[in-house]
Order: C-alpha cells, then sequence, then structure tokens
C-alpha cells in the first residue's frame, strides 16, 4: 500500500479479500488499525448473481441447480461451489475476528445500498471518521439498471453508473430450489446477524 500522510485515508478494494483465508493475517500483519468494511447481500440472490456473470462468459454452463446441489433427490447442497460458499458469511467472518475486533469492521447492506445509497454511504463515512458530504444529492436512480448512479461530477459530463456486469437479468431458478438454498442458509444468516450484531432481513 502506498504511504499515507496525516490527514489522508488510503483504501483498497479486493472482493475476496473477505472468503480468503489468508487475507485477516497478512492485513494484520501490515497494520492491525486497518478498517474493514464489507458489503454482504441476501446469499441467495448473491448466489444466483454470481451464477448469472459466470453465465455470461460461459454459456455451456451446467443449469444452477445441478451446481447447487450435490444430491438433488435429498437436497444436498454443495458448499464446494464458490457461488454457494462465499455466502456462508458468519464462517468468513469468524477467520477475520481472529486478529481484528468487531469494531474494525463495518458491515454495509448490498440491499440498502440500492434503496437508500445515500443512508448507507453516510454509515461508511462516519466509520471512516469522515465529514458526510456525499449525501442524497449526489444519486438518482437509474430505471433502465434497476441501480442507484452518482450524478455527474463537477468537470465531468456524464454520470458515473455501474458497469454493463450489473443489473442484467437472473435465469428462472425453479422457487423449489430458492426455497433449499434459503432453508440451508438460515441458521448460517442467524449466526452472523448474532456476531456482527445487525439484522439484515434476509429470512
Amino acid at each position: 500500500m502506498p504511504r499515507t500522510l496525516e490527514g489522508q485515508i488510503t483504501m483498497e478494494k479486493t472482493p475476496s479479500y473477505f472468503i480468503t483465508k489468508e487475507a485477516p493475517r497478512r492485513v494484520f500483519s501490515m497494520s492491525r488499525h486497518t478498517k474493514l468494511i464489507v458489503v454482504v447481500r441476501d446469499p441467495v440472490t448473491r448466489a444466483v448473481s454470481d451464477y448469472t456473470q459466470t453465465l455470461t462468459k460461459s454459456p455451456g454452463l451446467p443449469s444452477f441447480q445441478n451446481l447447487a446441489f450435490r444430491n438433488a433427490t435429498t437436497g444436498l447442497i454443495d458448499t464446494t461451489w464458490s457461488a454457494v460458499r462465499i455466502g456462508i458469511y458468519a464462517k468468513h467472518l469468524e477467520n477475520w475476528l481472529r486478529f481484528f475486533p468487531l469494531s474494525r469492521l463495518l458491515f454495509v447492506s448490498g440491499e440498502r445500498l440500492v434503496t437508500d445509497p445515500a443512508g448507507e454511504m453516510g454509515r461508511v463515512q462516519d466509520f471512516l471518521g469522515l465529514k458526510r458530504v456525499v449525501t442524497d444529492k449526489h444519486f438518482y436512480f437509474n430505471q433502465t439498471k434497476g441501480f442507484p448512479c452518482l450524478k455527474k461530477p463537477e468537470g465531468s459530463s456524464r454520470p458515473r453508473c455501474l458497469g454493463k456486469s450489473k443489473g442484467r437479468p437472473h435465469p428462472q431458478i425453479p422457487s423449489e430450489v430458492l426455497h433449499r438454498l434459503r432453508d440451508f442458509y438460515r441458521p448460517f444468516n442467524l449466526k452472523f446477524y448474532q456476531m456482527t450484531g445487525h439484522n439484515f432481513g434476509w429470512d
């Protein structure tokens, strides 16, 4: 990481940190004072979204249910499939709490980032000890994509919206498959709510 002067904050974003076993130790070795921001969303929706993104790159991919279940008859979920494994947030958090106190982590709701981006960004700014500069006036909702966009910065001709990979339609997944997956995640979600002291309302 680059050297940070007094009054500066250096940020870096890598989605795989949260689920990588070696990451907490490495980050702690670099700086035990690091603040960590984790964006989480309903693990079922996240798994379908993950599958959708992979499907665009590999159209010959097996069906979602073929990948999600080890045994479709018994409903045994395949936790070795990354799209499923990533959503077991409580397991990943346990790894981070071995090195960092909960006060060093902020969990941002992916759902609220869509419905109330300014509110969630307010929490982020508070967590980082920043003045609340980003507010409602900085966002507008893009009906086509179904996501909020940042209004154009001064000197720029266009607003900042999420890229083409975001907001694409998901394939139809049988409701029975989604129910089974929801049942699978429920105990992990409840544990995650207890660990973070925050109910994300995924059930």
